[in-house]
């Protein structure tokens, strides 16, 4: 059966979201936005976003285009500096945590022409560790080769970065993220672009990150694979319009609240629903 979303919803209108972000868990969190606020100029990207998320969840972002997705996930690592609010991880600034959280950008945003192979592009995930002194061992070339084996590129260690698929890419940018071994990886569309074998192994080795006690977060944009590849997600249109369990907040409502208006995705028959 359909999901019936043809009853107009828009941000701004007397509708309540559905919301589960006090669902309970002991601890601190692995990441805690309060009243965070980013502009470009004079437009505002974020717009006072409380956000927390759980250790050892696997949490999708989603959201329109322009609905401040990336912009969350720099402000979260430093990169964009907010009008007001503040981040924290596991309870204190990111300056200080830095070396808790693992990160893995678009992969458009990166200069793939570059000379470097991909076992020099694994091993930059332990510059961090490393410092600016120290040059990468034994111990760190075995470290960033068990990564690349984890994604299926081992036998491409010593190929040129430039010379891979977009597929192929990414998963080295995911091995960079592994060598660090963080509590924490920030993602931005991950699956952004590859083929539907390297989504599959992605999938898996996020899966694999949770069951180690690891926090996920990504970006993520295709609708019909966020209740099967999360377990907690944070719908975002420059507001947060709700964050909690899947099964709490993806909600027909929470959609429409979100995209405010046409969103269009299979449900779990492989029947198309529409909200307009």
């Amino acid at each position: 059966m359909a999901r019936d979303l043809t009853a107009p919803v828009r941000v701004g209108e007397h509708a309540t979201p559905t919301d589960g972000a006090h669902a309970s868990f002991t601890g601190t969190p692995a990441i805690e936005v309060t009243d965070l606020t980013v502009a470009y100029r004079d437009r505002p990207a974020l717009w006072d976003v409380d956000l927390t998320v759980p250790p050892g969840v696997l949490m999708a972002i989603v959201g329109p285009n322009g609905a401040g997705k990336t912009t969350l996930i720099k402000a979260i690592l430093g990169l964009i500096k907010p009008v007001a609010g503040q981040v924290l991880i596991y309870g204190k600034p990111y300056r200080e945590q830095r070396s808790l959280v693992g990160y893995v950008p678009q992969r458009g945003s990166v200069d793939w022409d570059f000379p470097t192979s991909v076992l020099d592009v694994t091993m930059m995930g332990r510059y961090g560790a490393l410092g600016w002194i120290r040059r990468p061992g034994r111990a760190e070339r075995e470290a960033a080769l068990e990564a690349l084996d984890k994604v299926g590129m081992r036998d491409f260690a010593r190929r040129q970065i430039s010379q891979l698929s977009g597929g192929q890419q990414q998963r080295v940018f995911l091995a960079r993220a592994l060598v660090q071994d963080a509590p924490i990886y920030l993602m931005d569309e991950p699956f952004q672009g590859v083929d539907a074998t390297t989504e599959r192994a992605i999938v898996a080795l996020l899966r694999d990150l949770r069951a180690a006690g690891k926090t996920v977060v990504a970006v993520h944009h295709d609708l019909q694979t966020v209740e099967e590849y999360f377990d907690w997600v944070t719908l975002l249109n420059v507001r947060r319009v709700a964050s909690g369990p899947v099964q709490q907040v993806f909600t027909d409502q929470n959609l429409r609240l979100t995209y405010g208006g046409r969103v269009a995705f299979l449900n779990r028959g492989g029947e198309s629903a529409v909200a307009s």
